[in-house]
């Protein structure tokens, strides 16, 4: 019978309900009507047989009562409420919920018991399965850090930035984010129907001087159009999200607030920039978020202050300087949109923008973040989505770790259970409810380990976000937190006793009470199995970390082609620095605090500025690749340091040396130039006039970029003028303390209002490798945990495997077996396991490390040694773990366990 279909009454019933009728009903009034009778069968279906007779005459007596004093139809939907109102767990006949309560007390009380009786088994399994819960927690976490990146924004579907599409001069197409402010002027005015709003961002960094009286602070920010913070949705704490409406205005993070202002609103108040321009705070923004975009900006303020007020600027189209973001209408479709916008652009472009097959595309910025990598003009997978999915697997596999643990040691464990299995089924035990105990044991540990894990989490993340580099806060009042904590808990206490709850309840109470029981070859190898996949993970994640680190080693160990050790670096914020440069310079050798001092118009560190536009005679006609170009003082190489190949620096005491240029390896390869001195080579921009150029020196590449890439290649100028980057070369006679002293001294005399705001070149350097490094870290991390994890079951499982064997051990040793040769016997099963493991792992490790490195222009190899330390030394943990446990039997006194022989 269905379990919706209404059971039809038995006689008993049938003859119940008449005698209520006739009882309670009086003849008369029987006329008026009768209680409903789907109503009385839906109730007898469900109601206990116990409950009937007196729940029928309560109703039955309020019915006739009811009509009397109403009328049947209120009295008959009065019934139905009664017997709806009796659809409770007390009145069911299908359970019996004082058993089930007591079964369930009962089942508490023995899991507790077990815990508390076998207190070492139950240190490894809490501890095992906390450290794979707090694992995938933290992961879990960081997954969903970097799932929701920019989602602080509230336009977060609707906001897409405008990207270009063109040739790169290579064979392939580059896609770039850099655009002219008259591409931003022209769509905004174009296209109303689709473009609810669009505002434009300086695309490269800024970080001035922002000051308050004494108080002065280098910080980073954005400068954009004043409709900027409204399209990005700041949550603001002081003023309006309209605090740019003044070009000269400002909007400040709560953090830079507090340290130019104190707790005060600081709201119509001035700031200085570059202690030369009075900026009005117009607001106050609570911090972004790290996962945001625009996480680092202090600070936004207007665009047109660095075009210097002119309007005209906005209407530039020779100068790719700016982002472009917009804000789609509802319903938008972007591609066609992108295909009007480049239709729209194309009589605007200039001979090389028209040469290079440029068209636009807008970017969504729910893919700003994990999906921001192409290639020939193409998405494709970014290292960041690979490290969400790597990261991923690795939570999953170290929480299967620990579950493992619990599985193989649960089994491990089954002579000692087989009598209590058989007990409970002569008793009349089912085997359903043997396995409703086991996993009510699953469950105590899981629970035990989860409060464990929140305290481990509690102390590791702190840690993990400053290796991370994440702001990841603590989820206590999040509910989605604790249901997915709740689901997790469950997950792993299914998955933790599912296999020990179906091999322990099967057991045949006979066997098991005779004490004839041994564990069959098909739960030995389970068992085997579930090591050999423990520790081909711990291997494959030994083999990963060495790799990332070989890597890191690799990057750092590249000619820089320049020397960061000695050396500081600084961005004087004030106006007068272009005027006193010279003076400072001269006034800093003076000390003899610094044995050099050279200016450039971007940092050594970086690989902004990108051009176009050279020729040379024998040129290639098919060639058309821009060069990264740099303006330099004269000093600038002796201050960096740089490694001359061919020809030689700028000299002060030539005038000619204003039409000369430098070039690196890269240019010279690429220029596919075998005497390159003396060449001719002429710069024709788009936005200004043809000069030749003669190239006077060629000097080694230098690492500007990435280290993980190929250097670009690159053309130096020389300008006294346009620059406003300064660099020293320390004495390294002198201590650094003692020399950055006396810099300073001088500096504070020449630009008193500005601070001495300096970095070490070498630091700017190692920045480089932040991103790797961050993975060297936590890779480290999950691999110790994972390795601990392993070993903990490893323990557990040799202590059980030698408590079985202590009986075959007191025989051997009687019969004159040596420590060495018991050791032997019961560490080379598990020797054998590892060997396994390895074989497993190395070749999928290969596979997924030969395509990570892949995905580097500069790459270490995968050495053949690394793999044989992963495996050497997984064997060799195996082996110290056991052996505690193997060196303990076989010491042991063989008069006790053959006692009772």
């Amino acid at each position: 019978m269905p379990p919706y279909a209404l059971r039809a009454p038995s006689q008993r019933e049938d003859s119940t309900m008449k005698n209520f009728k006739n009882h309670i009903a009086p003849s008369g009034e029987t006329k008026r009507g009768t209680p409903p009778r789907l109503a009385e069968k839906l109730l007898l279906w469900f109601l206990k047989d116990e409950l009937a007779e007196e729940v029928l005459g309560d109703l039955d007596e309020k019915f006739y009562s009811t009509a009397e004093k109403h009328s049947t139809r209120k009295a008959r939907r009065n019934y139905w409420y009664q017997v709806i109102n009796y659809l409770r767990p007390f009145a069911f006949r299908f359970f019996k919920f004082k058993n089930s309560n007591t079964m369930f007390n009962h089942n508490f009380k023995v899991s507790y018991r077990q815990m508390l009786k076998n207190k070492g088994y139950s240190f490894i399994n809490i501890g095992g399965l906390a450290m794979g819960m707090v694992v995938a927690m933290l992961i879990g976490l960081w997954v969903k850090d970097e799932l929701t990146f920019n989602q602080n924004h509230k336009n977060y579907n609707s906001i897409a930035q405008m990207l270009r599409v063109e040739s790169n001069g290579q064979g392939g197409i580059a896609v770039n984010n850099a655009l002219a402010t008259g591409m931003g002027t022209l769509v905004r005015e174009s296209f109303p129907d689709q473009i609810e709003d669009l505002f434009m961002v300086r695309a490269r960094k800024q970080a001035p001087i922002i000051g308050n009286g004494d108080k002065k602070f280098r910080e980073t920010g954005v400068f954009l159009e004043e409709n900027g913070p409204s399209v990005l949705t700041l949550d603001m704490v002081y003023g309006s999200i309209d605090g740019l409406k003044e070009t000269r205005s400002i909007m400040l993070s709560e953090t830079l607030s507090t340290k130019l202002f104190g707790a005060e609103n600081p709201v119509g108040e001035t700031v200085k920039l570059n202690a030369d321009i009075d900026l009005l705070v117009g607001g106050v923004y609570k911090d972004l978020p790290k996962n945001s975009k625009f996480s680092d900006a202090a600070f936004f303020s207007r665009l047109l202050l660095l075009f210097r007020e002119n309007e005209e600027s906005m209407n530039v189209w020779n100068n790719y300087n700016i982002d472009i973001y917009v804000k789609l209408a509802n319903n938008v479709n972007q591609e066609q949109l992108a295909e009007l916008i480049t239709e729209k652009i194309k009589g605007h472009y200039d001979d090389w923008a028209r040469e290079s097959g440029q068209t636009f595309i807008l970017h969504p910025m729910q893919d700003w973040h994990l999906r921001s990598e192409w290639k020939d003009g193409k998405p494709v997978l970014s290292k960041e989505m690979k490290f969400v999915r790597l990261y991923g697997v690795i939570g999953v596999f170290v929480l299967l770790l620990a579950c493992i643990n619990f599985m193989n040691l649960s089994t491990a464990r089954s002579e000692k259970r087989a009598k209590e299995v058989g007990i409970r089924k002569t008793l009349g035990s089912l085997r359903k409810q043997l396995i409703t105990q086991f996993y009510m044991e699953s469950f105590l540990y899981t629970i035990s380990a989860f409060g464990l894990s929140l305290v481990l989490l509690w102390a590791l993340l702190p840690w993990f976000n400053e290796t991370a580099g994440k702001g990841i806060a603590t989820p206590w009042n999040l509910l989605e937190f604790w249901l997915a904590c709740t689901a997790f808990v469950l997950f792993t206490a299914v998955v933790s006793g599912s296999y020990p709850a179906t091999y322990l309840s099967s057991f045949k109470p006979i066997k098991a009470l005779k004490g004839g029981l041994r564990p069959g070859k098909g739960a030995s190898h389970s068992r085997k199995v579930l090591v050999v996949f423990q520790f081909t993970i711990s291997i494959a994640l030994i083999i990963g970390t060495i790799t990332v680190n070989n890597q890191i080693q690799a990057a750092k160990d590249r000619p820089i082609g320049y020397s960061p050790k000695g050396m500081i670096a600084l961005a004087p914020g004030s106006p007068r620095f272009g005027q006193q440069k010279e003076l400072m310079k001269q006034e800093i050798l003076n000390t003899g605090m610094a044995e050099a001092v050279g200016f450039s118009n971007y940092p050594v560190t970086s690989t902004l500025g990108w051009n176009h536009g050279f020729s040379w005679e024998g040129m290639d006609p098919g060639f058309d690749q821009s060069f990264n170009t740099i303006t330099i003082s004269n000093g600038y190489a002796d201050a960096v340091d740089m490694e001359f190949i061919a020809g030689r620096d700028f000299d002060p005491n030539r005038e000619t040396d204003k039409n000369a240029i430098l070039i690196n390896e890269s240019a010279m390869k690429a220029m596919q130039l075998e005497n390159p001195i003396g060449t001719v080579v002429k710069y024709d921009p788009s936005w200004r006039d043809a000069v030749n150029y003669t190239i006077i020196g060629v000097v080694k590449d230098m690492i500007k970029g990435s280290p993980f890439q190929q250097t670009d290649q690159s053309i130096m100028f020389l300008d006294q003028e346009y620059t406003s980057y300064m660099y020293i070369r320390l004495n390294p006679n002198v201590s650094p303390s003692e020399s950055l002293a006396a810099i300073g001294e001088v500096y504070s005399q020449v630009l008193p209002e500005a601070p001495f705001d300096f970095h070490f070149a070498d630091d700017q350097y190692n920045q480089k490798f932040e991103a790797e490094l961050r993975i060297g870290s936590l890779a480290k991390f999950f691999t110790l945990l994972a390795i601990l994890i392993s070993c903990l079951g490893l323990f557990g499982l040799s202590s059980f495997v030698a408590e079985q064997r202590t009986k075959e051990i007191g025989i051997r040793k009687v019969l004159g077996a040596s420590v060495l040769n018991l050791w032997q016997l019961l560490s080379k099963d598990f020797a054998l396991l590892i060997v396994i493991a390895c074989l497993i792992a190395i070749p999928i490790s290969y596979q997924v490390l030969q395509g990570w490195l892949n995905s580097y222009e500069v790459k270490t190899q995968l050495y053949w040694w690394v793999f044989a330390v992963a495996g050497l030394g997984g064997l060799v943990v195996t082996i110290a773990t056991v052996s505690f446990q193997a060196l303990k039997a076989a010491v042991s006194n063989p008069v006790r366990s053959l006692r009772s022989e």
